[in-house]
């Protein structure tokens, strides 16, 4: 399902549809749609799903399938749908856990100070920030942090090409995405440094990309220098490590 009931209510609101117009432009009966909008049939929603979705999102979107869609489709999705394309596929991200966001967050509170400290001109991201990859239709990325060094790639929506440097976080949800789909997409579109970090195996790994995706493996111990700044900027792994210890073992 591309879209929820949630958003099949805010976007009937937005387009100002009665229940009767609904109806009657959808096909679906009228108490049942006011029972869906009324969010007392969430069931319905998958049966009646492609009426609605064609009507409320148009019949290009809904006749597209995956590996079709396009930047365009992607910039009509629900602002509070989390989700990348790549290839024209869309694939649909979970919120980060607090985890997930603290990993995150140390990393790059560490690449900043560096660079405000060598007064540098790279520039240090964190999701979510668009990323055009490819500099083309079907593909925008939004990576945990990353780096961008050449400025003249910085555009009003988000970044158009590729980082120099790039840090993803695995997930349950994202573990085969990250460590394949976008390993290759990176490496290819020229990201000088990729790295993972996988928060069960207390594991760093790292690409370079002269290096043609052979894997550099770390344990989650001492420090370790960014090959983007000829090591001079060094992450603390104990930290990252210390942080997988106190909170990793959360509570649903």
């Amino acid at each position: 399902m591309s879209i929820t009931l949630a958003d099949i209510v805010r976007i009937n609101a937005e387009r100002g549809y009665s229940v009767a117009e609904l109806s009657e432009y959808s096909g679906v009966p009228v108490g049942t749609l006011q029972k869906i909008l009324n969010g007392d049939r969430v069931d319905a929603v998958e049966t009646f799903f492609p009426a609605l979705e064609n009507v409320l999102l148009g019949a290009d979107h809904a006749e597209k399938r995956q590996g079709e869609y396009t930047l365009e489709d992607y910039f009509r999705l629900p602002e509070d749908r989390r989700a990348e394309l790549i290839d024209g596929v869309i694939y649909d991200m979970a919120a980060p856990t607090p985890l997930h966001q603290m990993i995150a967050g140390t990393v790059y509170a560490e690449i900043l100070a560096f660079i405000k400290k060598n007064e540098g001109n790279c520039l240090p991201f964190i999701a979510p920030a668009d990323v055009q990859l490819d500099c083309d239709s079907g593909t925008m990325v939004q990576p945990d942090v990353f780096v961008l060094c050449k400025q003249e790639k910085l555009k009003r929506f988000g970044i158009y090409g590729a980082p120099d440097f790039v840090l993803e976080i695995l997930s349950d949800s994202t573990r085969k995405k990250d460590m394949t789909v976008k390993l290759t997409k990176y490496m290819e579109a020229g990201v000088k440094e990729y790295w993972v970090i996988d928060p069960d195996r207390r594991l760093l790994i790292v690409y370079i990309g002269e290096e043609e995706g052979i894997p550099r493996l770390y344990p989650l111990q001492g420090d370790i220098g960014m090959n983007l700044f000829d090591g001079r900027l060094r992450i603390d792994l104990d930290e990252i490590n210390d942080l997988i210890n106190r909170f990793g073992s959360l509570e649903e």
